[in-house]
């Protein structure tokens, strides 16, 4: 993969089943996000993500929609088939790191959430 990761775009990178992959949450990415987790405004995504409180099933929600919102081709069924260094703990991480870039890029959170890997 040529393409780094730009962080005044809200893009990250993280090694998926060993592979360097970008990943950002566009506006598309979070609309999605929206329908899947039925809340109806940007403010109920980041209060559900506020929360530390996401199912394994959010992590793999959030990471799909960043790999697709950076123009990669994964299904949310392919993202729950991967592995990542630290197990659970790796993929909390790249779920934190990449709803930080996301929030920080649009200004909208000053206490970024973080999931809880327990």
């Amino acid at each position: 993969m040529g393409a780094r990761a730009n962080r005044r775009r809200g893009e990250i990178e993280a090694f998926l089943d060993g592979e360097r992959r970008v990943l950002c949450l566009t506006l598309g990415a979070l609309a999605e996000l929206e329908t899947a987790f039925a809340v109806d405004s940007m403010a109920g995504l980041a209060e559900r993500f506020s929360s530390g409180r996401l199912k394994a099933e959010d992590l793999i929600r959030i990471i799909g929609a960043g790999l697709r919102g950076a123009g990669n081709l994964f299904s949310d069924e392919d993202v729950a088939g991967m592995a990542v260094a630290d197990g659970l703990a790796g993929f909390a991480r790249i779920t934190a790191e990449l709803l930080q870039a996301t929030f920080e890029a649009e200004g909208a959170a000053a206490n970024p959430p973080v999931p809880h890997s327990t």
